[in-house]
């Protein structure tokens, strides 16, 4: 079939003239000079008016005729009504088809949900839909490949139902995933410990054994890294004219949510994956308030790392990768060695001068990194006094404080005279695990020190018994 050709101009401009009013033809002609300004339009021919006369008069006619038999009222109420019913029949067509559509969103959404988690809570549900995972850079790293929320659950051995569950965020809740507590700090004060329930426990586990602990640290981070220890921390500043503790203030709590998500993201995990390990990891600080007779837990901030879950080491020596290292190359060109153990930074070096400069790079440093150093625990220990680094003194050689050596010894030859139970001065519950912890913390830093203590300790045990 051949397309209609296109009109003309002059075919256009004929069909407008047609269509216009005479009067506007007229003035329009006498503009254009075709007609004359003053004389109007001519007669129609005699011939032409008469049968123009005829010819009305005829329809006339044909319309009484066939109008005769109408009631014109009642075809005038008879089609308003069927237009009446015709409006309804397409609106209730219209509901219908909009109801359906509901219903059918609404089994889709509740698929959907069953089969993944779209939503996790205000403020934490951005980024839940989409993307996928660098499984190249995944593979590289060793890492699980972890496309969406089913991966998470698999990888956790639980169901997307458990899995909603351990990660939907609310602002209040009468149900927590976590066990609150505190204990008294060395320096003074509390500190508060959040302990995971058994479910997130055994999941903040498995996302430890299996990635974070595959993230390798920086070599200056002592904390919580296998083959590590508060000894191999100590044992880099040993014997050093000067040494410096800094300690970060509020350590765990100034790691946020937004941070842990963008940790697993740049380890190649898609944001929906990174945020469901974000949301497993992380906790906000909470009080418990009543509410109509009801306990509820009140979120007091945003979503940080609790001081009590196996991940929360791990992962603060992930982010803090980068921090390490501007540390330890601004100290090695300082002529220091640099090592952190958590929150504990430690410097050491020959060079008293450049201390100043040194220490100013490294608050700096911090600040840029999103932490706070607490000037209240900087100390800066010189040769002659005692050099102490995460409780190990580190004068010539590791080992632990005369003093407690000297108190454990009088506890055991005490405890050889009038009984184990006695020497519980403190209270503690189990005082025979609280005293093999001290002597095992001594043998630990110092064998040689210990050696005796661990005989005079099993001898009592034996004797005890």
């Amino acid at each position: 079939m051949t397309d209609k050709p296109d009109k003309s101009a002059q075919q256009v401009i004929y069909e407008r003239v047609l269509r216009a009013p005479d009067h506007a033809v007229l003035s329009r002609m006498r503009a254009l000079g075709f007609w004359p300004s003053g004389q109007g339009l001519p007669e129609d021919p005699p011939e032409e008016a008469t049968e123009r006369q005829t010819l009305e008069k005829q329809k006339a006619a044909l319309l009484a005729t066939a109008l005769g038999s109408v009631d014109v009222p009642k075809a005038l109420r008879e089609e308003n009504q069927r237009r009446i019913l015709e409006a309804r029949k397409r609106r209730k067509e219209r509901a219908k088809a909009r109801e359906e559509a509901r219903v059918q969103r609404r089994a889709l959404w509740i698929e959907l949900s069953r089969s993944t988690i779209v939503h996790a809570g205000i403020g934490v549900s951005a980024g839940l839909s989409g993307g996928r995972s660098d499984e190249a850079r995944l593979l590289q790293n060793g890492l699980p490949i972890l496309h969406d929320a089913n991966d998470v659950a698999r990888f956790l051995a639980i169901g997307i139902e458990e899995l909603r569950h351990l990660t939907y965020h609310r602002r209040g809740a009468a149900l927590v995933h976590y066990h609150r507590y505190e204990i008294p700090k060395k320096s003074g004060g509390m500190r508060r410990i959040s302990a995971p329930k058994r479910r997130l426990g055994q999941a903040q586990h498995r996302i430890l054994d299996s990635i974070l602990a595959k993230v390798p640290a920086d070599p200056t981070a002592h904390g919580f890294v296998r083959h590590r220890s508060i000894v191999t921390n100590a044992t880099q500043h040993v014997g050093k004219p000067v040494v410096v503790n800094l300690d970060l203030q509020d350590f765990f709590p100034t790691i946020t949510f937004r941070r842990v998500k963008g940790m697993f993201c740049k380890l190649g995990y898609a944001e929906p994956v990174a945020t469901l390990l974000g949301l497993l990891t992380t906790e906000p600080p909470r009080a418990p308030v009543e509410i109509d007779g009801a306990k509820l837990w009140v979120a007091l901030g945003h979503r940080v790392l609790p001081q009590g879950a196996c991940t929360s080491p791990a992962i603060t020596n992930v982010l803090c990768r980068r921090l390490d290292k501007r540390l330890d190359g601004f100290a090695r060109r300082a002529g220091f060695r640099y090592t952190r153990y958590a929150d504990d930074l430690t410097f050491s070096g020959t060079d008293f001068e450049v201390l100043g400069k040194l220490l100013g790079q490294v608050r700096r440093v911090v600040t840029e990194e999103g932490f706070r150093v607490n000037e209240k625990k900087t100390r800066v220990m010189r040769k002659g006094g005692r050099q102490e680094v995460t409780g190990v003194v580190v004068n010539d050689r590791p080992t632990v404080m005369r003093r407690e050596v000297r108190r454990l010894r009088a506890i055991l030859h005490n405890a050889a005279k009038h009984g184990l139970e006695s020497q519980n001065r403190a209270g503690h519950p189990c005082f025979e695990a609280h005293l093999r912890g001290r002597i095992g913390f001594l043998a630990m830093v110092d064998p040689s020190k210990a050696e005796p203590l661990e005989r005079a300790f099993e001898a009592l045990l034996q004797g005890s018994r």
